[in-house]
């Protein structure tokens, strides 16, 4: 842990209190559960703000793709997304749905992989 172990395990002790007092405290599950939505909601903006960045930094390399290899790179994205959206519904429906779920993110990462290969070979 390095030389200052104990204000590592003093921070995870205090993390660990923290814990505890939330799960034992009357009321404790709502205001754990608002905390997380409110986490997810700015982690989840996070993520769009990344991907307008890499969007507006790389928009001249995607443009200079041909049509049909732009249109893979959105559908392979959008796909991704989406199946990443319904991950605990496909998973929740059993075998068949867990299968769908991987057989979509591999597509997904299949298509990904097909536009950065074309765009290498120029």
């Amino acid at each position: 842990m390095g030389p200052d172990r104990n204000t590592h395990l003093r921070n995870i002790a205090i993390v660990i209190v923290l814990a505890i007092i939330v799960w034992q405290l009357p009321g404790g599950g709502t205001a754990a559960a608002t905390i997380n939505n409110l986490l997810g909601v700015i982690f989840i903006g996070g993520l769009l703000f990344f991907g307008y960045r890499m969007y507006m930094e790389h928009r001249d390399t995607i443009f200079g793709l041909e049509e049909r290899q732009r249109g893979i790179l959105y559908a392979a994205i959008a796909l991704g997304a989406i199946t990443l959206v319904a991950t605990q519904r496909m998973w929740d429906e059993g075998g068949l749905g867990a299968v769908l779920w991987l057989a979509f993110i591999t597509l997904a990462i299949w298509g990904l992989y097909s536009v950065w290969r074309a765009y290498r070979e120029y």
